[in-house]
């Protein structure tokens, strides 16, 4: 009997895998992106010391589109790189968490290059 694949625990897999080897700094922190059904969520992270530096989600009253489609996507990334900015962080680590590199991650990614960041 074939048995179905769970979804979740693949993309855990990949993001555990990738984790091994990218880590951000405070010279150069990571930009961690998180989607769900409803909202999407980014971070930027320094993992030496623990700490989260920028964040925003499109629970934010800052961002228009309270979706998690490619226009709130876009909104986000350009949200994420402007205060990103503001902290004097221009170049990141980017980290998909294990999501295909496709649709909204694709489109969040390229807005935040547009907004300024490096990677």
């Amino acid at each position: 009997m074939v048995k179905k694949t769970d979804r979740k625990m693949e993309r855990t897999r990949r993001h555990l895998r990738v984790r091994r080897k990218i880590s951000g700094t405070a010279e150069r922190p990571r930009l961690c992106v998180y989607r769900s059904n409803t909202n999407l969520y980014v971070q930027v992270i320094d993992d030496v010391a623990g700490n989260t530096l920028v964040s925003a989600s499109t629970l934010d009253k800052d961002v228009k589109t309270k979706k998690a489609n490619k226009e709130a996507a876009k909104e986000l990334g350009a949200l994420i790189a402007k205060k990103a900015l503001d902290k004097k962080i221009d170049t990141v680590v980017f980290d998909r968490s294990g999501y295909i590199y496709h649709g909204v991650v694709k489109e969040l990614a390229e807005a935040a290059r547009e907004g300024g960041l490096k990677f």
